[in-house]
């Protein structure tokens, strides 16, 4: 609620690139249509841009920061703001997250793993000699600049400043090198993330150099849900705000004061005990879809081929 509601410009722009994604899919080959299919095709094409990179710029401020305050007195109507906890103390309402060299380091990275990931996809969906051989080479020029901009990000985190929290006290504080030291002491989240990561560049470097290969999308896939996972747990772990502030680090957000009621944490406690029967389902339904390799012929007699 306090990144909602706060930086509500960031988030506004980012679900509406989501919903134009949506949107243009569907109507860009509809009879009828006034703005033609190039307009909706503009659409989705500033979706795969801005989307996410704004995503990536985002999730980079649980290492950042953010320009807020928080006052729990507020809940009790004890405050000047009426019942509003969190208040954001920046007029451009996320979009100052922007001026930050180190969240847009991580909103490109996301951008071009984004590409990459979709190129590797192309790779195993299509039965098409000309565009399986492009999206090899698309592989290749968006794989790169990834690793350049994700390098350059997590680098600069390891080394930075991260914001701890006195496990007695619960006063937070700048620590150096506080993210590097998370991965040292919790050596499980380190080992996971490693693996995350070579299960990418396996993906990807398979891809470009063994044409015969075409089960990269897997490795990828697979390895960026454990390495952004990894990602959060080293964001929030260990005596670490996983939401801090810059401007006021005793408002910063932490796993202990932001955390629901017991019931809330119960209940969701219960559901998350079907994660795993929803992660079978994916990979079942993806494992159908893929039986079936896509070429001009489906294309061509498909009318939901957009």
């Amino acid at each position: 609620s306090t990144s909602f509601g706060g930086a509500y410009w960031a988030w506004m722009i980012l679900l509406f690139c989501f919903v134009l994604q949506a949107v243009s899919y569907e109507f860009q080959a509809k009879p009828g249509n006034i703005f033609g299919p190039g307009v909706y095709r503009a659409f989705l094409f500033l979706n795969g841009v801005l989307g996410t990179f704004l995503l990536g710029v985002l999730v980079a401020t649980f290492f950042t920061g953010s320009e807020f305050t928080v006052g729990k007195g507020n809940i009790a109507g004890l405050g000047s703001s009426g019942f509003v906890i969190s208040q954001w103390q920046n007029p451009l309402h996320g979009l100052e997250s922007l001026a930050n060299l180190r969240n847009l380091c991580l909103g490109l990275a996301v951008l071009f793993l984004a590409r990459t990931l979709a190129s590797l996809y192309f790779v195993n969906r299509l039965r098409h000699e000309v565009l399986e051989k492009r999206s090899r080479k698309f592989v290749l020029y968006n794989g790169i600049p990834f690793l350049l901009f994700f390098l350059v990000f997590l680098i600069w985190t390891l080394l930075a400043e991260g914001y701890a929290v006195d496990p007695v006290t619960k006063v937070v504080s700048l620590e150096d090198k506080k993210y590097l030291y998370n991965f040292i002491e919790m050596p499980w989240v380190m080992a996971f993330f490693i693996l995350g990561v070579v299960a990418v560049l396996y993906g990807i470097f398979q891809t470009t150099f063994n044409q015969r290969f075409k089960k990269g999308i897997w490795f990828a896939g697979a390895g960026t849900v454990v390495t952004v996972t990894m990602l959060l747990l080293v964001a929030g772990l260990n005596n670490t705000a996983y939401y801090p502030s810059s401007i006021d680090l005793q408002s910063s957000l932490t796993l202990e004061n932001s955390s629901s009621s017991e019931f809330t944490l119960t209940a969701m406690s219960v559901v998350s005990l079907f994660v795993p029967f929803i992660i079978a389902y994916i990979i079942y339904a993806w494992g159908a879809l893929e039986k079936k390799k896509l070429g001009m012929e489906e294309l061509d007699s498909d009318g939901h081929a957009y």
